[in-house]
């Protein structure tokens, strides 16, 4: 779990040195980062994943232990079985077949592997990037392993994703008796109706690329755990999900409006999860739809909807980058699992892609 890395590193970076890769490991903080490369020509083709996982949750409400790989009709169950050890599995494989195939193979691949992306993502990608920026290190494509398919494998890629803004407000009132309300403030009344005005906001209609922006409260806390005092604050947490229609800039200036609109005694901390961003629909696009068509019998759909992603940090120096990976359906979920049949098929697409965009 995030920031370990339990030795998968190490076991992936002992693979990819057989098959002539050089492995740089790179550790910040307590997070263990992998950069590997084979090749010094263009173009550069990166796989990219992370391979910490999220808490298990109720270990009694799972059918077998998460870390312990388990197949059961036709599925291998486990944490991050999607989310997204099978991913990376399925990259190895394929770098390695490529490479017994074509070991004087021109252009180069990469693999760049952090295990902070569940987490804070403060110490992984992100500073990787830096250090490869800093080398003049640039990629011409990237492929991410996040689980991208919705009902069967291959039906959505991901060429961009929405940003995230977090906020935490606190709203002052003045505690008191529930009997005698005339001497106190109640700071649950006051926020109600910005919270409704906040609540049926439209911040803008998306574009072709992304759906609306979106905010939703998360948690919302107040009062002393009794039944007859009037509380003295309010505190809520929120987020936006949001288009490149607006910025996080223009969406905190927008709810500091609301809330000072309705005369509220408030403070407000933020924090930006992720910029949105949008990689150009270019050849690794077309490649990897035509891979997974070719494969599976179906015509990817090309989207932002979902979650953050790595992604953000690696479009940075990268001139494409898609995201291809499992069905998503059981990720961050009790009994995570994946189809066997599909991780095989995964790597024979990786293999394609390999194939496809290295002379």
């Amino acid at each position: 779990m995030t920031p370990e890395d339990g030795g998968c590193q190490d076991l992936i970076a002992a693979r990819l040195a057989a098959a002539g890769f050089k492995c740089e490991p790179m550790r910040f903080g307590e997070v263990s980062n992998l950069w590997a490369r084979r090749g010094a020509g263009r173009p550069l083709l990166c796989f990219a994943g992370h391979t910490d996982v999220v808490p298990t949750g109720p270990l009694s409400e799972w059918h077998s232990d998460p870390f312990t790989p388990t197949l059961r009709e036709g599925k291998l169950y486990g944490r991050g079985a999607a989310d997204m050890k099978s991913s990376i599995a399925a990259f190895v494989v394929a770098a390695e077949t490529f490479v017994k195939e074509r070991p004087a193979h021109g252009g180069s691949i990469a693999f760049l592997l952090t295990s902070d992306e569940e987490g804070p993502s403060v110490d992984g990608t992100v500073k990787v990037v830096e250090v490869l920026k800093r080398r003049g290190e640039t990629m011409d494509y990237c492929v991410v392993g996040e689980p991208t398919s919705v009902d069967s494998l291959g039906d959505m890629l991901k060429n961009g994703r929405r940003g995230s803004l977090s906020g935490r407000l606190t709203v002052r009132g003045i505690q008191g008796h529930v009997a005698y309300p005339h001497l106190a403030r109640n700071p649950v009344h006051q926020l109600a109706p910005a919270l409704a005005e906040l609540a049926k906001t439209q911040w803008d209609k998306g574009n072709e690329s992304f759906p609306p922006t979106t905010w939703q409260v998360s948690n919302i806390h107040a009062g002393t755990g009794v039944g007859n005092v009037i509380p003295g604050s309010v505190e809520v947490d929120f987020n936006f999900r949001f288009s490149t229609e607006n910025t996080d800039a223009s969406l905190m200036q927008r709810v500091e409006a609301i809330l000072k609109k309705h005369g509220l005694e408030y403070s407000l901390s933020w924090v930006t999860g992720a910029r949105p961003f949008l990689s150009a629909n270019g050849k690794l696009a077309k490649t990897v739809t035509e891979v997974c068509k070719r494969h599976t019998g179906r015509t990817a759909e090309i989207s932002t909807t979902g979650g953050t992603s790595d992604a953000r940090f690696i479009i940075d120096i990268s001139a494409e980058v898609l995201e291809l990976g499992p069905v998503n359906a059981s990720i961050h979920k009790l009994n995570e699992h994946i189809e066997v049949a599909a991780l095989e098929q995964l790597a024979d697409i990786y293999l394609d892609v390999l194939r496809s965009l290295l002379p």
